[in-house]
Formats: structure tokens, C-alpha cells, sequence
């Protein structure tokens, strides 16, 4: 009897715990497949993603050779060379994870069209959320555009069951899986490194915390959250697993997964929201200031919390949230600069960032997206005060303020002219025609 095969064609689920789609082809199918095409159209994108992507292949190969298996690898475009792949392999189709950027559902068009013209079956399997983006719908509307009623739809939806890691892993003989790419340099030096074994060890050590989550995670200098979103981006952990570990769907980390899931779903519905405003009737005018837009994107707009959080993204490819909602909110309400370059900064730096989660967060803090209060600001010097209440945040990844005491950090412009003129540290950025009540 042939034994039978099938191909997974691997993508942003990088592990092999609770992978529906590789345990599904391991229990069904007498030869497995588990394949990663480096696609040349999504390269260069972000020299951080790319390391921690070859860093997370490299961890996976090694996962899939303890199990009898490996990891293929091949280069060029993911639809071409896997049809390619399956044709010589003998096998009967092709299991993928859903997702739901613009280019992912193309991928996906294109590859059921070329699977149908083989004869071969595609199978969409989850794994990128907790709850499928097209599972939960309002009355009257194909998903939710507001977080609270989708969070108690969410609460009370069944989550389907976390799945072990495969036993064992067979591929067909005589198969080549091809070189690894070699990780490269990355622009982030203290960035983390990519891989399921790493996001494992980081969510234990952190479970302890969780308890204490609702007064630690706005802590900015405290640096207590999880930092599980890179791990979470490149499904190097399944957010189930996360999310059964993190206990009741009632506690405010779990909550946080449930915007994950939310943005996913209103991508799904909206693919262009990093492109265009999602709220019908956003009032867009935005000044253009190439000067001003580099110095947010340098870390020197002469405003601490800001620069602090802009250079911890740049040394590190990930800023904590706090800082993500002030830096995102000095571009958009106090620059007055438009949410799109934003966008692109954060993405070509940040490990996590995505398509769904990167553009929903910035549409939200510009007013554009998912919020029934469009107008809200972020006072950044009350913002500092409040979760970096010692400035401790701010000496940190400004040293050029690191002689300066206390939460006068937030302020320098306030200093004695004799003391400002010791620091190298510059004014805070004009924007014509506006009186930020905190300069005064």
C-alpha cells in the first residue's frame, strides 16, 4: 500500500505545539511535509523580522528533527514551490493556517486555484488567534467595528480544543530539505531572538507574574509585561495555549489577547487599514514635515517620553505598550503628522509588528479606526508622570537627562536656563499654530 502525504505549507505558525494544521496531517497522513518557502516579495521588509523569522526556522528544524522529520525549506514564490514540492513529493494536499492580510488571502486565492488545477485538495486550518475572524458577527454586519460587545460575544464563544505537539514526524524518502538561511544582523542589537523554545521558557517565567498584571503591565520602567508578541506575531506559540495558561476570560491579560482576535477580525473585513481610514467620516488633515516626522522616528522630538519610548524601539525592535499608545499619540494629535509613515516606522522596526494589530492600534490612537472616541489625546508629560512616575523609564534610554532628578525628567524645558544648558537635549518641536498647555 502507498503511503499516503500531504504538504504544510508553514507561514506565521512557526511551532509544533497546538499546530492544528501539522497535527491534523501527522494523525491523518502517513507522510508529512512541513514546509517554509522564503518568498522574496516579503524580504527586506524589516531586518529585524527577518532575523528573528530565520532564528524561529532554525529553533523549528530542530523541534521537527527530534521528532523524525524536518524542516523543508525553499525559495521563491510560496504558491510556485509548493505545488512544485507536492507534485514530486506524490502527495494529496496541501493544509495551511488561515490569516488575513491582504497579501495572505491572495496567497491563499492563488494557491487553492493551483491545487484545484492538480488535483489537489487545500485544507485552511486556525492557529493565528484564539477565535476565527469570521466566527463572531453582529446582527447586521459581516464583523465588529466596536471592542466591547466583541469582547462579550468572544467571552462566550467555544474555543476549540489545544492540541499536543506531534510524536512523531515522518517526511518521504530520499527528500532534500534544503540549507537554512543564515540569520543576518538585524538593526535592533538587544533584540530578542526568535524561536518556540524561547517563547516557551518566556511565558513560564513570566506565568508567576500574572496575578499581578493589572498593576505591573503600565509600569513602564517596571518592564514586567510578557514581551510575548513577537512569539505570538511569528506563531512561534499559539495564543490558545497562551490563553488557557492565562486562566479566566475575565482577567485584563486574557482581555488583551481578546484586541488581538478583535483586529484580526476587522482586518478580515477591512484589509486596507494600513492604507485607509477605517471610521466613515474621519477628519484627516495632517501637516506635511519630513524634519519633524525624522525626529519622532530618531527619538529626538525634545519630549522625554517620547524620545525615550522611540529610541527603546530602535535598540530593542519592540517598545512597551504605554509607550506605543504615547509615541503614536505625539505624532498624530501634538505633530499633527499623518498615522500612515507611522505606521511604516513601527513596522520596519518592531519584532510583533503586523499588518492587523500594528495598523489597528495606530487607527485607534489616530482617531480613524475602532473608536467611539476619535478626539481622545495623550497629554504626554501626565501620560509620564502617571506611568513613569520617577523618570526612571526616561533616564534609562535618554542618558543625555540621566543627571536629571525625579519626575522633572518629563519636563527639561521647565529646568533653570543654567541647568538646560548643560544638557545636550533639544527644545521640543515647534508645530505652527499650537499651544500645548503642558509647555507652559
Amino acid at each position: 500500500m502507498t503511503d499516503r502525504t500531504a504538504v504544510v505549507l508553514l507561514t506565521r505558525d512557526l511551532r509544533v505545539h497546538d499546530h492544528p494544521a501539522l497535527a491534523t496531517a501527522c494523525a491523518a497522513f502517513d507522510r508529512v511535509v512541513p514546509l517554509y518557502v522564503l518568498d522574496p516579495a516579503l524580504a527586506g521588509l524589516s531586518p529585524n523580522r527577518t532575523r528573528f523569522l530565520h532564528q524561529s526556522l532554525a529553533d523549528l528544524r530542530d523541534a521537527l528533527r527530534e521528532r523524525g522529520g524536518d524542516l523543508v525549506i525553499r525559495r521563491g514564490d510560496p504558491v510556485a514551490e509548493t505545488i512544485k514540492l507536492a507534485r514530486e513529493v506524490n502527495a494529496e494536499g496541501v493544509g495551511l493556517s488561515a490569516d488575513v492580510s491582504r497579501y495572505a488571502r491572495r496567497r491563499e486565492e492563488r494557491l487553492r486555484a493551483e491545487c484545484e488545477r492538480h488535483r489537489l485538495f487545500l485544507r485552511l486550518f486556525p492557529g493565528l488567534t484564539i477565535v476565527d475572524p469570521g466566527a463572531l458577527r453582529p446582527a447586521g454586519g459581516d464583523h465588529y467595528r466596536v471592542f466591547s460587545p466583541y469582547f462579550r460575544s468572544w467571552q462566550g464563544a467555544a474555543w476549540r480544543e489545544e492540541l499536543a505537539a506531534p510524536k512523531r514526524v515522518a517526511l518521504p524518502d530520499g527528500l532534500d530539505p534544503g540549507p537554512l538561511p543564515a540569520p543576518p544582523d538585524g538593526a535592533s542589537p538587544d533584540a530578542a531572538p526568535g524561536g518556540e523554545s524561547h517563547a516557551r521558557r518566556r511565558l513560564t517565567r513570566w506565568l508567576p507574574t500574572l496575578d499581578r498584571y493589572d498593576d505591573i503591565h503600565d509600569d513602564m520602567a517596571g518592564d514586567e509585561t510578557s514581551r510575548l508578541s513577537p512569539y505570538l506575531r511569528f506563531g512561534c506559540v499559539s495564543p490558545l495555549a497562551v490563553a488557557n495558561r492565562a486562566g479566566s476570560r475575565e482577567g485584563p491579560f486574557v482581555r488583551q489577547l481578546c484586541w488581538r482576535d478583535f483586529y484580526y477580525q476587522v482586518t478580515a473585513g477591512f484589509p486596507d487599514i494600513s492604507t485607509v481610514a477605517y471610521r466613515r467620516g474621519a477628519t484627516e488633515q495632517w501637516r506635511d514635515d519630513p524634519e519633524a516626522l525624522a525626529a519622532w522616528a530618531e527619538g529626538r522630538t525634545g519630549m522625554p517620553i517620547v524620545d525615550a519610548g522611540m529610541r527603546q524601539l530602535r535598540a530593542e525592535g519592540w517598545m512597551h505598550n504605554r509607550a506605543r499608545l504615547i509615541t503614536a499619540g505625539h505624532l498624530t494629535k501634538t505633530l499633527r503628522l499623518d498615522w500612515r509613515p507611522g505606521v511604516k516606522v513601527f513596522s520596519r522596526w518592531l519584532l510583533d509588528g503586523d499588518v492587523a494589530n500594528n495598523s489597528g492600534n495606530w487607527q485607534w490612537v489616530a482617531g480613524t479606526g475602532n473608536d467611539s472616541r476619535p478626539y481622545r489625546g495623550f497629554n504626554p508629560v501626565r501620560q509620564a508622570e502617571r506611568y513613569d512616575p520617577v523618570g526612571a523609564y526616561v533616564r534609562r534610554w535618554v542618558p543625555e537627562l540621566a543627571s536629571v532628578q525625579g519626575k522633572a525628567v518629563h519636563q527639561p524645558w521647565r529646568l533653570p536656563p543654567e541647568v538646560r544648558r548643560t544638557l545636550d537635549y533639544p527644545a521640543p518641536l515647534e508645530v505652527p499654530g499650537a499651544d500645548p498647555v503642558w509647555l507652559r
